[in-house]
């Protein structure tokens, strides 16, 4: 890769996100993991005196939407506007990668790793399954089905039911290698090439398998969707629109396997991406002659296994006298994860997103890097109003870690309340508050660099 002036404008590297060390946080590490494991555990002691009934098992419930909200939103137009503002999109970060100089100030590395990746969290989370109405993946899809004369929702074949989650957790994995590991993910060619295989996945998958098949397979879909369902937006069964309690809305999550793949990659993903951003790891890969890369990506499947087999271990503890097999108890309490993988989220990459997602605005007009002003923000100034008041940020993101925490803890609560018998209703859920309370000192710990 040449050297350009625009080199000078380039954004921060996509391996060097995240959250930083713990000189950045002016809150005592000690207070904030004790604090935090001291709410866990309180929360759970108040859920067991006061939270004696599942109060979700109903998941269709739900306030109706008044009918001008659900029409507008149903609309054919609005249906047209959001596929197309997705090509629309893809169109021009496309021109950028393609045509574009190969510089981090090309605004495709800001597109895809900070407004797709870590923009899935908040838009989801207004929004419900805000990447399913937008999807290019989708729409394309839909034009090919079309002119095949396939009928979209079907396909040409049944997709299996054991598959379930896992394609999209395989997708999963696959990206957050490209962004953490892979050396080559500040260079325009990987990219394209991810993205390639993407796309042809995921739309030729649909052609065979039908819609379904990007309900299950598209990795960036399924997270939006896992994402939205802590939103207040809600669907019946029959397509109507509700509005729900986002823990309602959280216990139905279809429990179908893959699900626990899905919520551990994402999961240990973050961890993952927060250990190697401590000064122990980059001490150590700096002066190691070992490949750092093949280091890299055996601690990403370590962490990822370590959250799997620790949920999988602690969900599947409680024998099997509930009614439900015991191999099925992991994905019927895989939901209460997604809480927490929020949590994590937020408090990782809060400051990453509101100030590189900025500085990537400002690059969008200049798609080409030859100094051109397409969309009038290239002399946007980034505001750093998180960065200046730490102490606000530190609270954020512990706070962040630990009401996800307290969200998955209610969650996983109610569902075993459904799940287990009476006479072990709280013996059978101390192993996952045990997981869950390993979770949270270790998030607390890794946001502290310590």
């Amino acid at each position: 890769m040449t050297t350009h002036p625009a080199e000078e404008l380039r954004m921060p590297s996509p391996l060097a996100h995240g959250l930083g060390g713990g000189s950045d946080l002016p809150i005592p590490a000690s207070f904030a993991i004790a604090g935090g494991t001291a709410a866990l555990v309180l929360s759970f002691t108040i859920l067991v005196l006061a939270w004696r009934g599942a109060k979700f098992v109903n998941v269709e419930g739900g306030r109706a939407a008044p009918s001008w909200l659900t029409a507008a939103l149903d609309s054919r137009a609005l249906t047209v506007v959001a596929r197309g503002s997705g090509l629309a999109l893809l169109a021009y970060v496309g021109w950028a990668a393609i045509c574009g100089q190969d510089l981090l100030s090309n605004p495709t590395f800001g597109v895809v790793y900070v407004w797709l990746w870590i923009g899935i969290v908040p838009t989801s989370l207004l929004l419900g399954p805000f990447f399913k109405a937008v999807s290019p993946a989708r729409t394309l899809h839909l034009g090919l089905a079309r002119l095949a004369g396939l009928d979209p929702t079907e396909g040409l074949f049944r997709l299996p039911p054991r598959l379930g989650y896992w394609p999209a957790a395989t997708g999963l994995l696959a990206f957050v290698w490209l962004e953490l590991v892979y050396p080559g993910n500040q260079y325009l060619g990987p990219v394209r090439l991810w993205f390639a295989l993407y796309f042809a996945t995921t739309v030729i998958g649909a052609l065979l398998f039908g819609s379904r098949w990007l309900e299950r397979a598209d990795p960036f879909e399924v997270y939006s969707t896992l994402v939205g369902r802590l939103s207040v937006w809600g669907r019946t069964s029959t397509g109507g629109l509700v509005l729900r309690t986002p823990l309602r809305n959280l216990a139905g999550i279809p429990a179908e396997p893959g699900l626990v793949a899905v919520v551990s990659v994402l999961l240990g993903s973050t961890a993952f991406d927060s250990f190697r951003a401590s000064n122990s790891w980059l001490r150590f890969s700096q002066t190691t002659t070992a490949s750092v890369p093949l280091l890299e990506t055996t601690l990403l499947l370590v962490a990822c296994g370590v959250v799997a087999v620790t949920f999988t271990l602690a969900t599947m503890s409680v024998g099997d006298d509930t009614g439900l097999s015991r191999r099925r108890h992991p994905a019927a309490m895989a939901h209460s994860i997604v809480p927490i993988i929020v949590g994590y989220m937020v408090a990782h990459y809060l400051t990453f997103f509101v100030e590189t997602g900025q500085e990537t605005l400002a690059l969008m007009s200049d798609p080409l890097t030859d100094g051109s002003d397409l969309l009038g923000t290239a002399d946007l100034r980034v505001n750093y109003w998180l960065s200046l008041h730490p102490t606000f940020l530190a609270t954020t993101k512990v706070l962040a870690i630990v009401i996800g925490h307290v969200v998955g803890v209610v969650a996983a609560h109610d569902r075993s309340l459904q799940l287990l018998p009476a006479k072990r209703q709280l013996s059978g859920q101390l192993p996952l508050l045990a997981a869950m309370t390993l979770y949270t000192f270790a998030g607390l710990y890794l946001l502290f660099g310590v």
